[in-house]
């Protein structure tokens, strides 16, 4: 079975929002700093749950924060 990357905008999204630090979005998305860290990196695949916590907290559409890389 073929590995899915989930790519994303998360970090430009978080300082365009006004310097909101990876820290502050952790707690609101209800993850650890280290998470959010690797969600930024694209490390980590975020469930549907956090993609869709990281958009309503960023103001912005899940499929303008992430997309699947072909």
């Amino acid at each position: 079975m073929e590995e899915i990357i989930i790519k994303n905008k998360v970090k430009i999204a978080r300082i365009e929002k006004g310097g909101l630090t990876q820290g502050d979005l952790a707690k609101l998305v209800g993850v650890t700093r280290q998470t959010m860290n690797l969600i930024e990196a694209q490390k980590y695949n975020p469930t549907i749950r956090v993609c869709l916590l990281i958009s309503k907290h960023l103001e912005k559409p899940v499929d303008e924060l992430f997309w699947i890389e072909e």
